[in-house]
């Protein structure tokens, strides 16, 4: 299939980057927020729906336990009535006494036995515990005023008695049916049934239910959730709150609100509840959300409320958004591919044509260009030729800027080398003297004496030549070097100063091997050490201190004196060629500058400090030779 190159046609650059920057800025988040939108609407449908349907079987549920409720109260509301046949119970409301109340009590203890039921007892018209079930128990109703109670009230007034309290002798909860007994028409006591419902919750527990029953007070008088019982669905005036209090219908219990986090109603009686995560009724951590159903229970004014979770709903919700999103997501890119490659064809339609013009000016351009670049490679090779050739001089310049410091050096100590030549060389011609008129007078002992002298002055000579020889010699840019031999060396140069000064010298360094030359090493430290002596001439009691630590893999060794210090204006300028402080022509300004370029090209360094306690402290840092490669020098 052929495409028509004017439909594809690339629009002119300077009209397409708009759109295009338009695109790119404003596309991606349009379509995220599409997808964060549809996803929530996704949602929200399926939470409807599902909801719709969770409804619609809670409600087959509702209506199943509802009955089971119902059926389980209902079974006992004969009983109380069935004491109206039992002559014993007319006697005992009659006649009092203690052979009738033990017969009643027999009687009540088999029945209650039977009907599986908490207590049953009898009370007169006064409230008061005439017969009890429970009479063999330390905790038995037997003589107990229960006037107060409003199953009592109800029943001696004719009225059916049901209510749901906890008993304040034995602190139990339970439900209670109470019956008037009558006699021709009048009534002469009441009798009372205590049940306990405990069952249901276990039935519910043992179904993973959830469900509660609440009383005419809004109170939770059953629960799957022990933690719901006794908690109030609905808030309690300060009235309410009161009676109940009277009543003791549920002792001393707090009856606190259950207060959900957020409801939302739905329908008559149908409501989502959710729990906030900081309360008994939480888990795992999280908020709890319940679709709750509520029904009335017949003959009672309890209310039934089954609680349906709804996490697995909105997790499934949660799914159905994303599948939603990630769907509207696949789509987008889909179109945004095909539109992409719509672009491609046109874009390589227009460079096609672009590329055959090009082809022809890109052929001249590389002819002009080669020769270009031609032209500029000799060009290139002449400038590292000369480089090379400049580097080449500069390391020469270098090493005879080093020389010409040794010798300037060398210069500035010839006045002290020649006092020193001119002691032993004064002391030779007079011992030579007294050697010959103490051999001609045959002193042959102390001749001796004066020529061991004489070979003494000799030797002397001898080692300040040699080290005046050994510190003027190049030195090389690769080798090793002894830390304590150097710095004997350089005192040994500098030994007339020293005894000029009456300098004392304070060692604490380690004799340890350098990666330096020798020679170099001896120039930097001759260099250093005169520097200070220079700085101490008019101290009174001169010191130089040489100390010596390592730091990671090098060592560092201070020189330093108490003479009178750098002027603050100077310090910037020590390294620098030329710059001296010294009067006059006692110095050329190289020796710290060689100095600093000696210890660099043996990859060290050489710095300078100011203590606080006066004077100045050179610093030179150097590298180790290994211990195992660490030979002799």
């Amino acid at each position: 299939m052929k495409c028509d190159p004017n439909l594809y046609r690339a629009t002119p650059p300077s009209l397409a980057v708009k759109p295009r920057l338009i695109r790119q800025l404003f596309v991606p988040p349009l379509i995220v927020l599409l997808m964060i939108g549809l996803g929530y609407v996704g949602y929200r449908v399926s939470e409807h729906y599902g909801i719709r349907t969770l409804s619609e079987n809670g409600e087959r549920q509702l209506e199943l336990h509802a009955r089971t409720v119902e059926s389980e109260i209902s079974k006992y509301t004969y009983l109380p009535s069935l004491l109206e046949l039992e002559s014993s119970v007319s006697a005992l409301l009659k006649e009092p006494d203690a052979e009738h109340r033990q017969t009643v009590n027999d009687y009540l203890e088999g029945l209650n036995r039977r009907s599986r039921s908490r207590a049953i007892y009898v009370l007169d018209t006064t409230g008061r515990v005439l017969a009890t079930s429970n009479w063999r128990d330390a905790d038995s109703y037997l003589g107990e005023d229960l006037s107060f109670r409003a199953y009592f009230q109800d029943a001696v007034r004719g009225l059916p008695g049901r209510f749901y309290g906890i008993g304040s002798t034995s602190g139990e909860p339970g439900y209670y049916l109470a019956h008037g007994l009558e006699e021709h028409g009048k009534i002469i006591g009441v009798a009372v049934i205590k049940v306990r419902l405990e069952a249901l919750e276990e039935r519910w527990q043992r179904a993973r239910l959830e469900a509660f029953v609440s009383d005419e007070n809004g109170i939770i008088i059953l629960s799957s959730d022990p933690a719901r019982r006794l908690k109030s669905v609905r808030p309690l005036t300060p009235e309410i709150k009161e009676r109940l209090a009277r009543s003791l219908q549920y002792y001393w219990w707090p009856l606190n609100e259950l207060q959900p986090l957020a409801r939302e109603r739905l329908a008559e009686g149908v409501e989502t509840l959710t729990f906030p995560a900081n309360t008994e009724l939480a888990k795992d951590g999280d908020s709890v959300s319940y679709l709750a159903q509520t029904r009335r229970l017949s003959d009672t004014p309890w209310h039934f409320t089954l609680l349906t979770p709804l996490q697995d709903l909105r997790r499934e919700a949660a799914n159905q958004g994303i599948l939603v999103a990630v769907a509207f997501a696949l789509v987008a890119f889909l179109l945004i591919a095909w539109n992409e490659r719509r672009k491609v064809i046109a874009t390589r339609l227009a460079a096609r044509e672009a590329l055959q013009e090009a082809n022809s000016q890109l052929e001249r351009r590389i002819a002009e260009r080669t020769a270009d670049l031609r032209a500029s490679n000799e060009r290139l090779k002449d400038q590292i030729r000369e480089r090379r050739q400049a580097e080449e001089t500069l390391r020469h310049a270098q090493d005879e800027l080093v020389q010409a410091g040794k010798l300037a050096a060398i210069g500035q100590m010839s006045t002290s080398i020649a006092h020193e030549l001119n002691q032993p060389l004064a002391a030779l011609r007079t011992l030579s003297g007294n050697t010959v008129r103490f051999l001609e007078r045959g002193e042959l002992d102390t001749a001796s004496t004066n020529l061991r002298t004489i070979n003494d002055l000799i030797d002397r000579m001898g080692r300040i030549t040699a080290s005046l020889r050994a510190f003027a010699r190049r030195g090389d840019d690769k080798g090793e070097s002894s830390l304590g031999k150097a710095i004997d060396a350089a005192l040994q140069v500098l030994g007339s100063r020293v005894e000029t000064l009456h300098l004392e010298v304070h060692r604490d360094f380690d004799d340890v091997q350098l990666a330096i030359d020798q020679t170099r090493l001896e120039q930097i430290l001759v260099n250093l050490i005169g520097n200070a002596l220079d700085a101490m001439q008019s101290q009174p009691l001169p010191e130089l201190w040489l100390e010596g630590d390592f730091v990671e893999g090098k060592y560092r060794l201070r020189v330093r004196d108490n003479g009178h210090g750098i002027e603050p204006a100077a310090r910037k300028h020590l390294f620098e060629p030329f710059f001296t402080t010294k009067p006059g022509e006692q110095g050329l300004g190289l020796g710290l500058t060689l100095s600093a370029s000696l210890a660099a090209a043996a990859s060290g360094h050489l710095g300078v400090e100011h203590p606080g306690s006066g004077g100045t402290a050179f610093v030179l840092t150097l590298p180790r030779v290994p211990p195992a490669k660490a030979e002799p020098i």
